[in-house]
């Protein structure tokens, strides 16, 4: 299987007091000949840059992820290439 690549993204920097709750911003990611909108870019509680995939929940409360990577392989690469491309690989250790 041939590997995507991030070819283009935009980001929008959440309000200042979602950033105190971890929430840094949204991206909308051209990954490969997918368009990726409403990926969040959050910090999580020990400090590590992680995306969050657009989901929906039920009633019942199950959720259901529109996108998301197909194992942590995948969502490891695609978190390290946008983080890279905003230029914060150094807050990542």
């Amino acid at each position: 299987m041939t590997a995507l690549r991030l070819s283009e993204f935009s980001f929008t920097a959440a309000n200042q007091r979602d950033q105190q709750g971890g929430l840094l911003g949204f991206l909308q990611i051209r990954y490969g000949d997918l368009l990726l909108d409403g990926v969040a870019l959050r910090r999580s509680s020990t400090g590590r840059l992680v995306l969050s995939f657009p989901r929906r929940r039920t009633r019942a409360g199950a959720e259901f992820h529109y996108v998301r990577p197909v194992d942590d392989r995948a969502r490891r690469e695609l978190e390290a290439q946008v983080i890279q491309a905003l230029g914060l690989e150094r807050v990542v250790a």
